[in-house]
């Protein structure tokens, strides 16, 4: 179980590695705005539910690789069901979940005590573009969306609902910890409404890790630091899941650049840290989305 887990975690890490090499970000590449799922879409199961975590980063990768526009992706049992088969040849994708099992096992004592066991496992699933005879819906293409103005609109009361103090002056975007409050460029400063929202939602993100919110430290001190560039990484990938869910294009900032070789150091070292980064990420984005009133979600 230990070798499984471990081989998936190399085989996750040395992906995104092998992308971050070629100076591309992974989180940064991802869709196609022609399908029904629309705009900017997360990768959906076959029930229509979005992946979460690092299986976001995975199925982008294999989505840009390979050239798919539908979303969704399934087993090759889930397409069975479906009345539907995979196409001969296709090349499936690597998806993993993590879980536990309880093992009763005695103690130096010879009292028996309950010990949870950690365990990653990795499957495999086809994108929509690799089955044939799925139902319609799989296929469908993009219904009419809300326009530019409307997302733009959309995120601004998001990220108003949150209740970060966001200041506005200066030529630099950043995340004041200790004063507790997000500093933006001027609005007219940025090339357009959505590379403000997507600067805006990197810096919200990284707002989260506050004590009285997620409390989340990686002992970050300065910059090229081991913490510093963990974090960055959480708000990297928090920022990209988040402009997807309001439907706005996240973009490379040119001033984070320098972080790749930071980035590369980290996930050479551990194998774990990819993993780690989504799940913050993830919860990041959870805990913002759960600062929204009923209905306004993104």
């Amino acid at each position: 179980m230990q070798n499984a887990r471990h081989d998936v975690y190399a085989r996750v890490t040395d992906a995104i590695i092998a992308e971050l090499e070629k100076g591309v970000r992974p989180w940064l590449k991802p869709w196609n705005a022609e399908h029904m799922a629309g705009r900017i879409s997360r990768p959906l199961r076959h029930n229509g539910q979005p992946y979460k975590g690092v299986n976001v980063l995975m199925l982008w990768m294999a989505a840009e690789m390979q050239g798919f526009a539908a979303p969704y992706w399934m087993t090759f049992n889930q397409a069975k069901d479906f009345g539907a088969s995979v196409k001969k040849g296709a090349k499936g994708s690597l998806v993993v979940y993590a879980d536990r099992i309880t093992r009763t096992e005695a103690g130096e004592d010879g009292e028996e005590a309950e010990r949870d066991i950690y365990f990653m496992k990795g499957y495999t699933v086809f994108n929509a573009e690799q089955i044939e005879g799925l139902p319609p819906h799989f296929h469908a293409v993009a219904a009419p969306q809300l326009d530019p103005m409307q997302r733009v609109e959309a995120a601004d009361l998001f990220f108003a609902n949150t209740g970060a103090e966001i200041r506005h002056g200066g030529n630099q975007a950043y995340y004041a910890a200790e004063a507790d409050y997000v500093q933006m460029p001027p609005f007219e400063s940025f090339r357009d409404a959505e590379s403000y929202c997507a600067t805006l939602a990197h810096e919200v993100a990284h707002w989260t890790k506050h004590p009285a919110r997620l409390d989340r430290d990686f002992g970050r001190k300065r910059f090229g630091d081991e913490g510093y560039a963990r974090e960055e990484l959480v708000a990297e990938i928090g920022a990209a899941f988040l402009a997807c869910d309001l439907g706005i294009t996240p973009e490379p900032r040119e001033d984070h650049a320098s972080y790749l070789d930071h980035w590369l150091k980290v996930l050479r070292e551990d194998k774990r840290a990819i993993f780690q980064a989504a799940a913050y990420a993830q919860k990041a984005v959870d805990f913002l989305h759960g600062l929204q009133p009923q209905g306004v979600q993104g």
